[in-house]
Parts: structure tokens; C-alpha cells; sequence
């Protein structure tokens, strides 16, 4: 499954976006969101070095239904909200791409960590277009279970391959010492070990997921 890390640039009538710039040092941190029916309700650990001016701003924008301090120190707040503009959260659940916490915001800008498949990380490019939030994709990963799509023996010895220094580089163990190691003959470890490592490449590049279209 694909996993992609993108920065992205929240609008202004997203309220957090507008407070996070007008104090750019502090930090807006994300432990819990979710959509409300036509509004967002979140949950977000406000820290910086003078709390009370950025919190008493808060219920101040339009797009804030309500604001609740639960905890509040003098760098340190705690702040349940609902916000009738939840745009990441309405952008990531109509994409059907589940939003990883904590996220946390600074200078109204996020990085996020998603995992979905391409065509949801492709759903969700256009989606974050249309409400207006430039993106930009930082890097994107394929995961590969290979304890399932390898046999064990397969597995050990890609394990024991690796622990020995095959495929480092320089390499640090040659084949024979390979073969010794896991006691099969040469030509049958280098068989053992296409055969792995075949699947292992064929697997990863068969998804063609090189970043969101």
C-alpha cells in the first residue's frame, strides 16, 4: 500500500490556518477531528511561549460554532472546536483516506502521512484542488509485506542475507559465504535468492504508484 507524506498550505477561512500565521511560533497540534454533518468537531493542544492572547482570539472567526478550554496553562492549551469549514477533514473522508493523527500545524502550513491506494491519494489530489489547498507531495513509498508474499524459507534467507552483509555496499559477505552460512550449496542459494528476489521486485513495481495525478 502506497504511503505519501504531503506539505500542505491550509486557507484562510480555515481558522486555524489564519491564527497559526498571525503567530507563527506556536504550535497547533491536531489530536482529534472528525466531520459533524455539515460542520468539524476537533480536539488541538495549542502550545506557545504566551498562550492566553491566541486562545481568547479563537471563538472570534466566523467559521468557529463553539470553543471549549478544557486545560490552559501559561504555554500550554487544550482546546475542543467546531468549525463550520472542516476542509482537510471533508476532503480526506470524501477521498475515503483516513486522516493519521496528531498532525500539527505551524505558520499555516501541515505535513501529513497518509496511506491509501493510488487511486485514493489521486481522489484526494483533485478533491484538495477543488476546496482550494495547494499541496505539495514531499515523497511516496510502497510498503511490501514480505512475510506473506515470501515463503519462510524464502524469508530467512533474504534475512540472513541482509544480516551478513550481502547487499551492502561494499558487500561484506560473498555467496559462498552465504551458502555456507545457511548451509545449501551455491548454486541453490543463488537460485533460493532470485526466486525471492524476483517477487520482492516484481511486486513492488507492479503498482506503478509514483505520486498523486
Amino acid at each position: 500500500m502506497p504511503r505519501a507524506t504531503l506539505c500542505l498550505e491550509l486557507p484562510e477561512q480555515v481558522w486555524v490556518s489564519t491564527l497559526s500565521k498571525q503567530y507563527p511560533d506556536a504550535e497547533f497540534t491536531v489530536l482529534a477531528a472528525m466531520p459533524a454533518g455539515e460542520t468539524g468537531v476537533g480536539l488541538v493542544e495549542i502550545t506557545a511561549d504566551d498562550i492566553e492572547p491566541i486562545v481568547t482570539t479563537i471563538d472570534g472567526y466566523d467559521s468557529v460554532v463553539s470553543v471549549t478550554i478544557l486545560e490552559a496553562q501559561a504555554d500550554r492549551a487544550l482546546v475542543q472546536f467546531e468549525t463550520t469549514e472542516p476542509l482537510l477533514i471533508r476532503s480526506l473522508s470524501e477521498a475515503g483516506v483516513p486522516l493519521e493523527l496528531p498532525i500539527t500545524i505551524v505558520d499555516g502550513e501541515v505535513t501529513l502521512e497518509l496511506t491509501a491506494s493510488r487511486e485514493k491519494l489521486s481522489e484526494l489530489g483533485t478533491l484538495l484542488d477543488q476546496f482550494g489547498i495547494p499541496f505539495e507531495l514531499l515523497s511516496i513509498t510502497r510498503s511490501i509485506d514480505t512475510q506473506s508474499l515470501l515463503t519462510e524459507a524464502q524469508y530467512d534467507l533474504l534475512e540472513t542475507a541482509i544480516e551478513r552483509g550481502y547487499y551492502d555496499t561494499p558487500r561484506t559477505c560473498t555467496l559462498t559465504e552465504l551458502a555456507d552460512a545457511v548451509g545449501l550449496a551455491k548454486s541453490t542459494t543463488s537460485e533460493k535468492l532470485h526466486r525471492a528476489e524476483e517477487k520482492v521486485v516484481k511486486e513492488f513495481l507492479s503498482s506503478g504508484d509514483r505520486g498523486l495525478e
